[in-house]
C-alpha cells in the first residue's frame, strides 16, 4: 500500500494546506498532465476554495519543482526530457543508497522488512498479471518506505519532493522488456540485506538497482 504523502510543507491557513495537498495529488496522479497550464480560477472552483490559498499553494509547489512558472503565462506542470530523467536517477542513486544503509541499522528494521516483503509480494502479483500501472505505484511505495525508514527526515523530505518526477520515470522504465522481473529480484536482494542489518550491502544493492533502472530508461528513450 502506498504511503500517504499529502502533508503540506506550508505554514499558515489550513485552507492553504488543503489546496496544496489537493493540487499536489492532481499532479502526482497525472490528472494535471505534464505540459498542462495550471490556472487559479478553475482550481478554486474545483476545490471550492478562494483564490488566495490556491495562489499560495501554487507558489509553494513551484518552489519544490512540482510546477514551473513562466513569465506572463503562469504555472505549468513540468515536462521532463531524457536528460532531466537521467539527472533525476543519478540523484536517486545517492539518496536511495544512503537511505538503505541507514535503514539497515534502524531500530524499526524488522517492521520495515515485513512491510517491504508485503509490497514485494504485491508487486510480484502485478507483474504476473501484467498490471504495469499498479506495479509502478507499488515500486514508488517500496522506495518511499525505505526513505522514511532511514530515520533521516531531511532525506525523506528531499526524496518526497522528487515523487512526481519519479513516477514519470517509473512508468516508462516499467515498460522496458524484462525490466520488472529483474527489478523484483533486485528488490528482494535489498530486503535481504536490510534483514541482515548489512548496511554496506544494502547501500550497494540500492545504488545498483537505481542505476540499472536508469540504464533501462535510457535505452527505452533512445
Amino acid at each position: 500500500m502506498a504511503i500517504d504523502e499529502e502533508a503540506a510543507p506550508v505554514r499558515g491557513s489550513s485552507y492553504v494546506s488543503v489546496a496544496y495537498s489537493q493540487i499536489r495529488g492532481l499532479i502526482l496522479s497525472g490528472e494535471l498532465a505534464p505540459g498542462q497550464r495550471v490556472t487559479v480560477r478553475p482550481l478554486a472552483d474545483r476545490l471550492s476554495l478562494s483564490q488566495t490559498p490556491i495562489r499560495t499553494a501554487l507558489a509553494a509547489l513551484e518552489r519544490q519543482g512540482m510546477l514551473e512558472a513562466q513569465e506572463h503565462r503562469g504555472y505549468f506542470v513540468p515536462q521532463l526530457g531524457r536528460e532531466d530523467m537521467l539527472e533525476l536517477y543519478e540523484l536517486r542513486e545517492a539518496l536511495d543508497g544512503i537511505a538503505s544503509r541507514r535503514a539497515a541499522h534502524s531500530e524499526s528494521r524488522a517492521s520495515l522488512v515485513d512491510r517491504l516483503e508485503d509490497l514485494l509480494r504485491q508487486q510480484q502479483t502485478c507483474v504476473a498479471e501484467g498490471d504495469l500501472d499498479a506495479y509502478g505505484e507499488l515500486d514508488v511505495a517500496f522506495h518511499q518506505m525505505i526513505w522514511h525508514g532511514s530515520g533521516n527526515r531531511r532525506l525523506a523530505a528531499v526524496s518526497d519532493n522528487l515523487l512526481g518526477q519519479m513516477r514519470i520515470g517509473n512508468n516508462i522504465s516499467a515498460r522496458a522488456p524484462g525490466r520488472p522481473e529483474v527489478a523484483l529480484k533486485e528488490h528482494a536482494a535489498i530486503i535481504e540485506a536490510l534483514k541482515n542489518a548489512d548496511g554496506p550491502a544494502a547501500e550497494r544493492l540500492a545504488r545498483d538497482h537505481v542505476h540499472r533502472t536508469s540504464l533501462a530508461l535510457s535505452e527505452l528513450l533512445d
